[in-house]
């Protein structure tokens, strides 16, 4: 697949570092030499140096018989115009990154659409809908649905007195046919696990189950959920205003801000209830005296992401409420879950994961995103004829990077175990590596 990439910064560096690594013909454009210099020299994809507004930069990276133009510069408005003219010039699927949810609106939609964007990216509305299903579902780090909660992926930390804790994959399997370990996240590193693994305290397990039986799992792992209400939130960007907005009622926010003109802002954009502190939520006393110990959820969400995980460590000692930091600079992610924050938060990887749901060719519109720093969760359509259906799960010879948790048929969600016989027109949940994406492409496709 030919993919045009309009930005080398952090998302479009990150973005194109991750399709070189999956094979894919990457173009990246920039008009920063140096930064195309370190990417062009590590990674697997051309480059062109120049103005991805400009015409003559668009035909010298030959959008015209590109499968996807993807627009994601700092600002939305060039990210419209680059799109708008690689339509023009022959691009297949344009994707731009937005800075403001009034694009997505239907009623304003349909005018971006006749201007050549196929498809955009709000990074903040993404985080804001994963930090409210975390708070909704307080005892899971992520979940994923497919159809409406037929099928859902759970992330769940694996307590050390958990019933499940210390056995072995293939003995789990036997006992517990409702559930299916799609993955585990340990030391930083997710893997796909086979039956002789062992599920150990500090794992974050991920099962994929029936709707009918996901709290079932709480009694697995000796979880108890939760009631969320009360969230504090720091700092007072866009995407403290987006997750207000979008909770629509469901959490009484209080937000810290220490900029007195974003507070005037925050006072005009975010719903009437939510209460602005002018403050600076690093300080130990501000957070005692904002109420911290009586909150039930407290939320980092400044532009520095050192801020954001030094703040949680201090809010840890001085409450035992969810703690959800959001951490910009991925090599920090890995450092910020083993330091006991409940979810981390990274606009990057979830743009990229919305962009991978578009490269898959699947219905993205009601799909959640499931970002990890080294593996991606999607939903696979079956067309007729597709490899995946030529044989049963366990004669089709899948690489070790990826398993096929469960799907929908005839809108019902099941597992999926080796004698599965996947049909045309089933829903697929795949849980796959960072490097297998071609794989998926040519099973489904």
């Amino acid at each position: 697949m030919k993919i045009v990439i309009a930005g080398a910064g952090e998302v479009g560096s990150h973005l194109a570092k991750l399709l070189s690594i999956e094979e894919q013909d990457i173009t990246l454009i920039d008009e920063d030499s140096n930064r195309l210099a370190v990417l062009d020299a590590n990674f697997n994809l051309m480059t062109v140096n120049g103005d991805p507004t400009s015409f003559a930069v668009l035909r010298e990276a030959k959008v015209d018989n590109c499968d996807m133009f993807i627009g994601v510069m700092p600002y939305e408005t060039a990210n419209i115009v680059s799109c708008s003219i690689a339509k023009q010039l022959g691009a297949q699927l344009t994707v731009a990154r937005i800075d403001s949810y009034d694009y997505m609106k239907p009623e304003n939609f349909c005018h971006v659409k006749q201007m050549g964007v196929d498809k955009v990216i709000y990074p903040e509305y993404l985080a804001a809908r994963e930090i409210i299903t975390s708070l909704e579902y307080s005892w899971m780090r992520s979940r994923y649905e497919l159809h409406e909660g037929q099928i859902i992926l759970a992330g769940i930390p694996l307590p050390e007195d958990a019933p499940i804790a210390g056995m072995q994959l293939k003995d789990f399997a036997s006992s517990n046919h409702y559930f299916h370990v799609s993955a585990i996240r340990r030391n930083h590193e997710t893997i796909i696990p086979g039956g002789l693994d062992r599920l150990l305290p500090g794992d974050v397990l991920y099962f994929t189950t029936t709707s009918d039986h996901v709290n079932d799992l709480k009694a697995l792992t000796g979880l108890t959920e939760r009631k969320i209400r009360r969230v504090m939130i720091m700092g007072g960007g866009k995407l403290a205003m987006r997750l207000t907005n979008l909770a629509e009622g469901k959490f009484r926010f209080k937000i810290l801000e220490n900029d007195l003109n974003e507070c005037n802002k925050l006072s005009r954009r975010c719903p009437a209830d939510v209460e602005i502190i002018n403050g600076d939520a690093r300080d130990v006393e501000t957070l005692l005296d904002s109420g911290i110990s009586e909150m039930d959820a407290f939320v980092t969400l400044t532009p520095s992401s050192e801020s954001n995980i030094l703040t949680c460590l201090t809010a840890r000692e001085l409450t035992d409420a969810k703690i959800v930091a959001e951490v910009e600079n991925i090599q920090f992610i890995d450092q910020a879950e083993a330091l006991n924050i409940d979810l981390v938060i990274n606009k990057k990887l979830l743009a990229s994961s919305a962009i991978f749901q578009l490269l898959l060719d699947a219905d993205s519109s009601t799909a959640k995103c499931l970002a990890l720093a080294d593996a991606e969760v999607a939903e696979m359509e079956v067309r007729e004829g597709s490899k995946v259906t030529h044989a049963p799960v366990k004669d089709l010879r899948l690489s070790r990077d990826m398993t096929l948790g469960g799907l929908i048929r005839d809108g019902k969600g099941m597992l999926i175990g080796g004698n599965t016989q996947i049909l045309p027109g089933d829903h697929v949940l795949v849980f796959c590596l960072n490097g297998a994406l071609r794989q998926v492409e040519r099973l489904f496709n």
